[in-house]
């Protein structure tokens, strides 16, 4: 490679890292307009993304109500599209909405432009099936770009206190109940997976992950722990 063209690349570089990484990590490390953990109430706020699914969503959704349990969903737009019904059935049920991009597509290579146009897309796919204003945005891979804080500045921006790498099966058989029975049953929002067809996902680990969850739902019960959606927070 000439000298120019390591000059080059190395500008390319320098200004996606500025672009994308470098405020991926500002935000995060500094919590800025972000939510992490749950600071009004003491429950444990259940999240899942990726879906909707018309297998898993709904088996999952079977589950939660027969614990009556009501969780929140970051869905991506083109599924809502293809699946209105599971969307209208979250909403009938006392579930809580959120954006999480039309596509399931990093912001770090999304224009401001493009970004907007996610968000916007995915807010009228959820609107069309539940009537209500969409509140919660929480991006895929929790990546930002320096333009994000602006294009969300509209809604509530979720993170989340724990993620347990449930999009794999191999993690939802032998980990998961062990890191789910340590985390904090207070003030913690726990981010799951309820479609496996997200790049790097194992297609059936949504099924492996709502028997996982099952038991540990029956143990936290027992112990008096509350669940409770992002609209308590």
């Amino acid at each position: 490679m000439t000298h120019i063209g390591i000059i080059s690349l190395s500008i390319i570089v320098l200004l996606f890292l500025i672009y994308s990484i470098f405020p991926t990590v500002i935000i995060r490390v500094c919590r800025l307009g972000i939510t992490k953990k749950n600071k009004r109430n003491n429950g444990i706020a259940l999240t899942f993304d990726d879906g909707p699914n018309p297998e898993y969503t709904i088996q999952l959704l079977d589950l939660l109500k027969k614990y009556e349990i009501k969780g929140s969903f970051f869905v991506v737009g083109s599924k809502v599209k293809n699946n209105p019904d599971i969307i209208k059935r979250m909403h009938e049920e006392g579930h809580t909405i959120g954006i999480h991009h039309f596509d399931h597509i990093s912001s770090w290579i999304l224009s401001p432009f493009q970004l907007s146009k996610q968000l916007s897309m995915t807010e009228k796919a959820i609107m069309e099936c539940t009537h209500e204003k969409v509140t919660f945005y929480r991006p895929p891979w929790g990546h930002f770009n320096i333009f994000t804080k602006i294009a969300s500045k509209k809604y509530k921006v979720i993170m989340w206190s724990d993620i347990f790498g449930d999009w794999k099966v191999e993690t939802c058989r032998n980990d998961l109940l062990n890191q789910l029975r340590t985390t904090s049953t207070e003030n913690s929002i726990l981010l799951l997976h309820d479609c496996g067809e997200t790049l790097g996902a194992d297609k059936e680990a949504p099924r492996y992950m709502i028997e996982v969850l099952e038991i540990y739902l029956e143990e936290t019960i027992k112990k008096g722990t509350q669940f409770i959606t992002l609209k308590d927070l």
